[in-house]
């Protein structure tokens, strides 16, 4: 029996987990506090606490069992918790292992001021989140050479779905539509994260990927997008240079670029959601934005 372990169930985890569920793999997933246990077990995924630091026995035994390991939780400054000083090496953690896939993000690239870049861009991290993710990238990478596992690293763009979205936003009050000249986004539907990671894994397949969908576009467009699709006002425009932001939202718009999925689809993978506003009329037809 295949068995999925999934270091971090949160958004995107529990997303893949139902898809390997769905292909017949068995799923655990570590979660750092009972109450989030209690969904992962209506989702029909195994759960296992983990707060990132210590190997529990229970998680030990998890690792034991898995043929397939999907790493979701933030290096930190301490890097990546698997490839800490101290930790048992991955190889004799995991007998069974017969593919990994890491989950980072398309932030590794840094700012190309609105150019394409692929999986060859040469990376410049900018934000400490992003260098760190390189870091443990390269942990990753180099675990699958010297192993001879297939390791893909999954660069995620901009994560939203049911729940997570423009549509709730605009129902609740808090969407906005900051205009920054010629910014644009790349953004990629939950499900299709869980999509790729199973399309990667079923074929072995390593390396580098770009997860996310075909059309970057201004971040303003989705919510307007989105109030129509609610029949709202559309919300009126604010200026970047002049808007309240957290210290982590103005970072992410220091960084512009266009993020090409061309070698995914080279691979033979198709996107549910290949943009958000055939994203969007799904999760507003379906009723799914609510969560």
């Amino acid at each position: 029996m295949k068995h999925l372990l999934i270091l971090g169930a949160g958004f995107s985890g529990k997303a893949i987990g139902e898809t390997f569920r769905a292909a017949g793999y068995t799923v655990s997933g570590t979660t750092r506090s009972e109450e989030k246990a209690e969904s992962l077990r209506a989702l029909g995924i195994e759960p296992v606490l983990y707060d990132g630091n210590d190997l529990s026995d229970a998680l030990a035994a998890a690792m034991a069992r898995a043929t397939h390991v999907v790493q979701s939780i933030a290096p930190g400054r301490d890097g990546d918790p698997l490839f800490r000083a101290g930790s048992p090496a991955l190889s004799a953690s995991m007998p069974k292992l017969e593919w990994a896939g890491y989950l980072s993000t398309v932030g590794v690239y840094g700012d190309h001021k609105g150019a394409w870049v692929d999986e060859d861009t040469p990376l410049n991290p900018v934000s400490t989140r992003s260098i760190e993710r390189v870091e443990a990238e390269n942990h990753w990478l180099a675990f699958g050479q010297a192993s001879g596992l297939p390791v893909a690293v999954l660069r995620l763009s901009g994560i939203y779905g049911p729940g997570r979205n423009a549509l709730r936003n605009i129902e609740e009050g808090t969407a906005r539509r900051l205009i920054k000249k010629d910014q644009v986004f790349n953004r990629i539907r939950v499900e299709d994260i869980g999509g790729a990671a199973l399309f990667l894994a079923e074929r072995s397949l390593g390396g580098i990927w770009n997860i996310t969908d075909d059309e970057p576009g201004p971040p303003q467009d989705v919510v307007a997008e989105a109030a129509r699709l609610m029949g709202y006002p559309v919300p009126p425009d604010i200026p970047f240079e002049t808007a309240e932001l957290s210290p982590m939202a103005r970072s992410f718009y220091g960084e512009n670029k266009r993020v090409s999925n061309a070698k995914l689809r080279a691979a033979g993978f198709g996107f549910r959601y290949p943009n958000y506003r055939v994203s969007l009329a799904e999760l507003h037809s379906s009723g799914r934005w609510r969560g």
